[in-house]
């Protein structure tokens, strides 16, 4: 679905990725880790056209998309929770759901507002708040379902539970899990590798830059010599 090679990143001469290369196959969960500053959000950012590549490829189903626009790839079927959640803080949840909702891939069952209160009934009980007034984990909710509500083939998480209460991380995982139960293909940063490592099928270290390491679930679950190396604070 989703192929990278050798993608290169530079904020002015500043080079922030040096040869980025991983994939994502339908239905997969996929993720980015590695510690702060190491290029994660730069790799999504690449990959949304919201900052130029000057070197590799970016393939989503066949299609190489590095040299579109930012809205040209979202039409095309990718979904981002970006970093921060950035909704809009003034206008109400409901308006935030569907402002950007739209069937892109033309799904015969699309995620509407009443599917998102049932995946997040915290969300159903603010429908007319604005978006400035909810909690930290209500607004990351609300990011997803914002996300899910543009019904995307792949839906992209930059750091999913970062500053989350623990009960809302945990919710935010299961919903990740029913969607992956549902044939979602997922690519997350984040850093709980003990989540990651439950519904994730594989993943990817990131270092300065580039892929350091990669495997499944088990391997990383296993290896704890790469987990203290790349993933230790």
């Amino acid at each position: 679905m989703l192929e990278v090679k050798g993608i290169e990143t530079s904020y002015g001469t500043s080079q922030v990725l040096f040869g980025m290369s991983f994939s994502v196959k339908e239905g997969e969960v996929v993720s980015l880790m590695g510690r702060n500053g190491m290029g994660k959000t730069t790799t999504i950012r690449s990959l949304m056209g919201m900052v130029p590549t000057h070197g590799g490829s970016i393939t989503f189903e066949g299609r190489e998309v590095q040299s579109l626009k930012d809205y040209q790839i979202a039409k095309l079927g990718l979904g981002l929770v970006p970093e921060g959640r950035q909704i809009f803080p003034n206008l109400t949840v409901r308006e935030n759901l569907i402002a950007t909702a739209d069937n892109r891939t033309g799904t015969d069952n699309p995620w509407e507002v009443d599917h998102i209160v049932d995946m997040f009934p915290n969300l159903g009980n603010r429908m007319n708040n604005m978006g400035n007034q909810l909690s930290g984990g209500e607004q990351q909710m609300l990011a997803v379902g914002r996300a899910l509500m543009t019904n995307p083939k792949l839906l992209i998480l930059d750091e999913a539970t970062e500053g989350l209460a623990p009960l809302i991380r945990e919710e935010i995982w299961k919903c990740l899990e029913g969607l992956k139960e549902r044939g979602q293909s997922i690519l997350v940063i984040d850093k709980n590798v003990d989540a990651l490592t439950r519904i994730g099928d594989r993943h990817y270290i990131v270092e300065r830059g580039q892929i350091v390491w990669e495997g499944n679930s088990a391997e990383l679950s296993s290896n704890e010599e790469v987990q203290h190396r790349y993933l230790g604070v």
